[in-house]
């Protein structure tokens, strides 16, 4: 497949060769090119780019697993329409967690090789990690958006290797532009936060920058990931928003936006919340016990929406197998949809789903100063175990990033 090729792989691999109209010899291998007499700029990785730093797992576990190599194979080019980006920065998020320890292996297994034609373990090595800024190095002939040293942002899918290498493969419809206000490190901060807000609020609710003024949000976990970055995106877009976290996360959400700040280690939540005015939209990033209340705090028959984060689709499908575990989910949500419509208010569930135009509108409102980056510490690449260990204790405040390169 012919590629275009930034000066970042030159770099990293001198034999590159590049094509002339006169005759040249592919190196190392001495094959006459002569009959590529019109040949464009012609650019091909040479053998001894095959391999690169990563850190992987080989079977899932506990943070022992995680094993760091110099021999991870470098990514290739399999479809016209992608892209190979050198990684500058990455960051961890509660699901790069899960994943390790076995989290949803049955349903992304299933995205990875529908047709079952692998065996069972075929993922491994793994790279975990989903959030990348870096710098593009080749591209498919089909990606005419984006050209070889084009900085970018993104958050690959979780059925694709991860960002915790210094190159990663990613779909060309999946990147955009890194927001120029930003380092590598504090883009790597927001992009599969972003998106699963986005998804939430957005697509889910309904919610734009039109029809969100003076509408009342609820955020339970306001303090994370996704919760520091939605309250910045109601607040942009004119709502009024509560957010529910600790004590000591309130400093940080109020600095954010945050019109009212509900405190759960003091006292009765609920009670605290009835005291308020109804809501328009909740957005909930903690499941458990709060859903059984929760919606009873939004404005009935009025298209007041409960949208959840924590859904039971790829415990189901780990549990019961793809087919009844898909079965499982769809009784579990209809019944639910019905169940909370039959009172008034809709409820849905929301998934991250990896958009480059949808970053692009994140990116606009980076810029714009509306949307800041929450970083709750940087760790360097060879310290990614630590990073996942903080992660896995829980009660973040921000992000977690990886600095891949020496690049900030």
């Amino acid at each position: 497949m012919l590629l275009k090729v930034h000066s970042l792989g030159r770099k990293a691999c001198p034999g590159l060769f590049r094509c002339q109209r006169s005759s040249a010899a592919c190196v190392g291998k001495g094959t006459n090119l002569r009959q590529w007499s019109m040949c464009r700029d012609f650019h091909v990785s040479c053998q001894r780019s095959t391999i690169m730093p990563s850190w992987v797992i080989d079977r899932y576990g506990k943070n022992d697993v995680l094993r760091f190599t110099n021999n991870m194979m470098f990514p290739i080019i399999h479809f016209p329409n992608e892209v190979i980006i050198k990684v500058h920065a990455a960051s961890l998020n509660p699901i790069d967690v899960n994943m390790r320890s076995g989290y949803g292996a049955s349903a992304l297994r299933m995205k990875r090789d529908p047709l079952r034609i692998k065996s069972s373990g075929s993922e491994f090595p793994l790279t975990l990690g989903r959030d990348v800024s870096g710098t593009l190095m080749e591209c498919g002939l089909d990606v005419s958006y984006f050209k070889p040293g084009d900085e970018v942002w993104a958050a690959i899918p979780p059925w694709k290797q991860g960002t915790l290498s210094e190159f990663v493969v990613a779909s060309g419809n999946e990147i955009s532009r890194k927001p120029q206000s930003l380092s590598h490190t504090e883009a790597a901060s927001l992009p599969y936060v972003g998106l699963t807000a986005w998804s939430a609020m957005k697509q889910a609710g309904g919610l734009q920058e039109d029809n969100c003024s003076h509408k009342r949000i609820l955020i339970f976990g306001a303090s994370g990931g996704v919760g520091t970055f939605a309250i910045q995106l109601m607040k942009a877009w004119g709502a009024h928003v509560t957010a529910v976290c600790s004590q000591d996360a309130s400093g940080l959400v109020q600095r954010l936006g945050a019109d009212s700040i509900i405190d759960y280690k003091a006292g009765n939540v609920k009670e605290q919340l009835k005291a308020l005015p109804l809501f328009d939209f909740i957005l909930d990033n903690i499941g458990g016990s709060t859903e059984e209340w929760a919606p009873e705090l939004l404005k009935k028959w009025s298209g007041a929406t409960y949208v959840s984060l924590v859904t039971p689709f790829l415990v189901n499908v780990d549990r019961l197998g793809v087919a009844d575990g898909m079965l499982q989910t769809g009784v579990t949500l209809g019944t639910k949809a019905v169940k909370h419509l039959c009172k008034g208010i809709h409820y849905r569930w929301a998934f991250f789903a990896p958009s480059g135009p949808y970053l692009d509108e994140i990116a606009a409102l980076v810029d714009a100063g509306k949307i800041h980056p929450v970083i709750d510490q940087v760790f360097s690449f060879e310290d990614v175990p630590r990073a996942f260990q903080k992660v896995e204790e829980g009660h973040a405040r921000g992000k977690t990033v990886i600095n891949v390169t020496n690049k900030k």
